[in-house]
Order: C-alpha cells, then structure tokens, then sequence
C-alpha cells in the first residue's frame, strides 16, 4: 500500500503534457546557445589573437584625418610564431615523425612545343609519399633560376586536370603558366573519393590530427624537394589553390614560411559560419561535409585569422559570384578584416581580391598579375 501511494505521487498527471514539445524547446534552447556564439566568436578571436599581439589595432579613435600612421608589419609578424604552432598542432594537427630522404622518382608525362612535364614521387613517411607533376618550360636556360608556382586541384581532382584536361574550374592554369615562363608544381592532395578521405580524416582526429595532417607533411617535403632543383629559385614559390585547394591555401602557406606568396581561389569565406550555421543555406549543416568541425576554431581561427599568418608576405582571393561556397558578403566582410590589417601595418599593396562574373573557378587574371608583381616574372627589364 506504501509502494501504490509512492507511485501515485510520482505520477504525472497532466492531461495534456507531450514530452516532445519540452524536448524540442530544450533542444531549440541549445542551439540558439551556439548560434551566438558563433555570432559573437569573430570578437573573442580578436581578443585571442590580433588584439592580444598589437592592441593598438583595438583602440582606434574617431577621427577625420585621411592618413594615420602605420604600426610595423614586422613587429606583428615576430609576434606571430606562437598563434602559427597553435593553428599547426591544435586546428590541423601535426605529426612528430621526422621526414624520410625524399627519395625522388620521376618519369615523363607529357611534353610539348613549350614545356615538359615529369610525374614526381618523393618519400615522406613510411607509408605516406607525395605525388605531383613538375612542369618546365622549354626556354629554361643552363644555369637560370626561376620562380616556381604550385598549382593545387580542388575535390576529387587529379594533376593532370590542371594541365591537359578541359576543365572549366582550372583552364588549363598549370600549362598556362608554364607557357608564361614559370615552373610549375602541380601536387596531388589526398580529398580525393569521399568514402575514402572523409574516413581518414576521422581516425586521424583520434591521434589529434586532420586530413591536413598529411597534407602538411607533404608539402613540406615538396618544398624542401623544390629547393634542391638548380633552375629553382627558392625564394619565390608560390601557392595558387582552388576549391579545396583554396582550402589548402589557406592552412599550409600560412603554416610553411617557404611559401613566399598564397592565393585562395573559391573558397575564402566566413569558415565558422560555413561549419556552424543553421539559418545559412550554405552552411555545412545541410550538406555531406561532416568531417570539417574543428574543437575551439571558431574562437581561434576564422579565414582572416588564417591570413594573418601570412604577414608580411603576399595574400590574394579569387572570388566568382555566381560561386555557391559562400555569399558575396561572407567574403567581402571576412576579406575586409584582412585588408584592414595589411593596410594598418603598412603593406596594403601585398594584399588584393579579385571579384569576377563566374562560379567556383580561377580567372586568372587579377591572379597571374599579382603573382607577376610578387615573383618578379618576366623579369624587368
């Protein structure tokens, strides 16, 4: 009889109650929780990051003066190695095996009136080796050095996409640089069969690594192998990416000082948005993209941060409008924090974006003039 009248009191008796309403008001509960907090994020990366290093960029009075003193990009840029190990060990993750001997192998590709070009394997791990197509122009003389470009599919690509094939995203950017003179690197990357990389991605994450992990270590290898070539000028490599080479634009440059300059084609946009919106339609809420959340990169790293890791050296975004990565104006709001900063410190002319009436593709117009300017190519007169 005790038993029955504990019962009853614990009963619920509410005609009317459905649990699942209460559920889904704590759920909608938590998600607006995280959605301010994506909202509010570009602040606490500020007070993490640029702020933290120059405060100064924080504390700007009203004013009406047209000009105002610029702070020194290098100051900002000896600040920079600590927030550059973060993004390398806690955004991407890294690996603590040291490099093997390159090892390189190569054989012929292709070859025609004005380049030839050789499949390239070099040995990094064990079992991890990096692939890539070296591209030379005919016209190389005995004993000249040049700069070189490294060209970098997207998705699902492949080297020769970026050389021989008629792909629209690409235009043949490879072989038209060479043909302009330069030469040219055209890797492999490893997003490349979604049932295949999206898994890696997760077991690597159980070792406190990413995708970018190996991709990292790959290119390293790739640079360190680039400076041992006689014709290659190691001071003036370059990076130009597309897509998910856009991507790569983005974490490897900034990470791999060899990298003299970055070029983020069809990717740039506001990342924490990308990953954590729900009230975005282009947010990876709604797609197949479950492997892109990192832990604390909204509070960290956006894409401006990213970029930041760059200075002083050169940054550029290629931006389609018609590209449904992102808005126009995730873009332009995210590029502006970059402008701003490059021009505060003083070196506003190493940074551009290129807008163009296309989708999610490379111009390269804009692009090759601003690896020209940078890379000095064709050499002045």
């Amino acid at each position: 009889e005790e038993n029955a009248d504990a019962r009853n009191l614990l009963a619920d008796r509410r005609k009317d109650f459905d649990p699942a309403d209460r559920h889904l008001r704590q759920f909608q509960q938590i998600e607006n929780h995280v959605q301010r907090l994506v909202r509010n994020s570009e602040r606490v990366r500020e007070a993490w990051y640029s702020h933290k290093i120059m405060p100064e960029l924080g504390n700007t009075k009203w004013s009406t003066n047209t000009t105002h003193e610029t702070f020194p990009a290098d100051s900002f840029a000896k600040a920079t190695p600590p927030f550059r190990a973060y993004f390398k060990e806690e955004v991407m993750g890294s690996f603590d095996e040291p490099l093997l001997n390159p090892n390189p192998r190569s054989r012929l590709k292709y070859s025609n009136e004005n380049w030839t070009a050789y499949d390239v394997v070099l040995d990094v791990f064990d079992e991890l080796v990096a692939w890539g197509v070296l591209v030379i122009p005919r016209d190389l003389k005995p004993g000249e050095r040049r700069p070189v470009v490294v060209t970098q599919h997207g998705r699902n690509g492949l080297p020769e996409n970026l050389l021989v094939k008629d792909v629209s995203a690409y235009r043949r950017v490879g072989a038209r640089l060479a043909e302009m003179g330069y030469i040219v690197f055209v890797p492999h990357n490893l997003y490349r069969n979604e049932s295949r990389y999206r898994p890696l991605n997760r077991k690597a994450n159980t070792v406190k690594a990413t995708l970018y992990s190996f991709i990292l270590h790959q290119h390293d290898q790739i640079l360190r192998w680039l400076n041992t070539l006689d014709f290659v000028d190691g001071k003036r490599i370059a990076f130009y990416g597309n897509s998910f080479g856009g991507e790569t634009a983005l974490r490897i440059p900034p990470v791999l000082e060899g990298y003299a300059l970055s070029i983020s084609a069809s990717f740039f946009n506001q990342w924490t948005r990308k990953i954590a919106s729900t009230n975005d339609e282009f947010s990876f809420m709604f797609s197949d993209e479950w492997e892109t959340p990192v832990f604390n990169a909204g509070h960290t790293f956006d894409h401006a941060e990213m970029a930041f890791l760059m200075i002083p050296r050169p940054f550029m975004v290629e931006r389609g409008h018609h590209d449904h990565v992102a808005h126009d104006r995730w873009v332009a709001y995210e590029y502006a924090k970059v402008r701003r900063l490059y021009d505060m410190l003083g070196i506003g002319d190493r940074t551009r974006i290129e807008y163009f009436q296309g989708g999610h593709g490379m111009r390269q117009e804009g692009t090759f003039e601003f690896l020209s300017q940078h890379l000095d190519w064709p050499p002045k007169p």
